[in-house]
């Protein structure tokens, strides 16, 4: 009794003593990006992961791949409800791979939200209810999708078109391209969040979009985009004449008008 008693204290100092480096360890394994750090969700969402990781096991790819297909055959169906549904268990199973967080997301803010805007069955009412509906649902899929890949340019490339396209949230806009150029997205994103931050309706975002096309064209990266949406922002923000740039250009004070019906 003695001896397991010793043991026992043996095991648990050696567990204390071993648990600062195995956290040193951890930490410096999530800095690599080789251990992913715990995702914060709901008790209901993390039993929904847990449960479906439980009983498919290495069979999760297959099921995705096989519920994408069901997804497809709604498409074709014109099934709204049955594509976001096929897709939420699809990103559930693999809630790592970007694809399927892109693809839901683009059958809901695009397809399905056109479907509904041009549906002369419907009231108009209705179309433009079920029109912003569908667009903001596509944007909650990007938005959970970069819970679990936040460090994902195409996410949040993905993610500013969306609000460019459609929701016509251009300081989101801004916000959601400015991130997918700090995490090593292609070189337009970084031009596309100034040009939106310029749309945007608050002299903050003005700023922050001048900042970014000032110093593109100051690196001799001017386009001819780049030169109007800079020229409305000196107008905008009374930049003195002496600083404002020499080329000629159109001056446009407000954004271009919304799409889709108005509620």
């Amino acid at each position: 009794m003695k001896r397991k008693l010793q043991a026992a204290i043996i095991l648990l100092v050696f567990g204390v003593l071993k648990l600062p480096l195995e956290q040193r360890v951890t930490h410096d394994l999530r800095k690599m990006h080789l251990v992913d750090e715990p995702l914060q969700l709901g008790v209901g969402e993390n039993m929904g992961q847990m449960g479906l990781a439980a009983t498919l096991g290495g069979l999760r790819g297959l099921a995705a791949s096989i519920f994408q297909l069901r997804a497809h055959v709604a498409f074709t169906n014109v099934n709204w409800a049955q594509v976001d549904s096929y897709y939420k268990l699809v990103s559930r199973l693999q809630p790592r791979n970007a694809r399927y967080w892109e693809e839901a997301s683009w059958h809901m803010a695009y397809n399905a939200a056109s479907y509904y805007l041009y549906n002369e069955e419907l009231k108009p009412g209705l179309r433009g209810q079920l029109y912003h509906d569908h667009v903001k649902r596509g944007i909650d899929i990007l938005n959970e999708g970069l819970k679990f890949l936040p460090d994902n340019p195409r996410l949040w490339q993905k993610l500013g078109d969306v609000h460019w396209n459609r929701s016509k949230d251009f300081k989101a806009s801004g916000d959601a391209y400015w991130n997918s150029f700090q995490h090593g997205g292609l070189n337009f994103t970084e031009r596309f969040a100034g040009f939106a931050y310029a749309q945007a309706n608050d002299p903050a975002s003005w700023q922050k979009g001048y900042a970014i096309l000032k110093r593109l064209y100051d690196q001799k990266k001017a386009t001819p985009g780049l030169i109007e949406f800079l020229k409305m922002l000196e107008h905008n923000l009374h930049i003195p004449a002496a600083q404002r740039i020499p080329d000629a250009g159109p001056v446009r004070n407000t954004p271009d008008p919304q799409a889709g019906p108005q509620r």
